[in-house]
């Protein structure tokens, strides 16, 4: 008899109930703990070669990248490795290893929450 156990999957939350880690900048002004999150996260963009690569990942068909179909951007393989795990770190990406190959993809609520921080807010009249 076998001993395991099947565990129900979880449901992706749905784009628009994510909720951004910031409200727009000209909201109001960021506390302590939203500034150092959003500063880590534009702080792993701030590399040219990890945009490129964030670019890579979020564009690309299906909305995940073999990082065999985005190594090619001017630096060695263990470069590339070093930038993706610095892009995973600030919450960017998340991958899946299948085989042989990792695959990534953009976090789901990142985009939405960097669009969502640079909105421009109306001025109340």
């Amino acid at each position: 008899m076998s001993n395991t156990k099947v565990l129900p999957l979880l449901e992706p939350a749905a784009p628009e109930s994510v909720a951004p880690c910031c409200p727009p900048l000209n909201e109001r002004p960021l506390t302590a703990g939203e500034a150092e999150r959003t500063a880590r996260m534009f702080k792993a963009l701030g590399d040219p070669v990890r945009l490129r690569l964030f670019s890579l990942v979020a564009s690309h068909e299906g909305g995940e990248a073999c990082v065999c179909d985005i190594s090619d951007v001017g630096v060695s393989q263990p470069t590339v490795s070093h930038h993706l795990k610095k892009l995973k770190e600030a919450g960017l990406l998340t991958s899946e290893r299948r085989g042989t190959w990792v695959y990534y993809r953009v976090e789901p609520s990142v985009l939405t929450a960097m669009g969502q921080l640079l909105a421009i807010v109306p001025a109340a009249a």
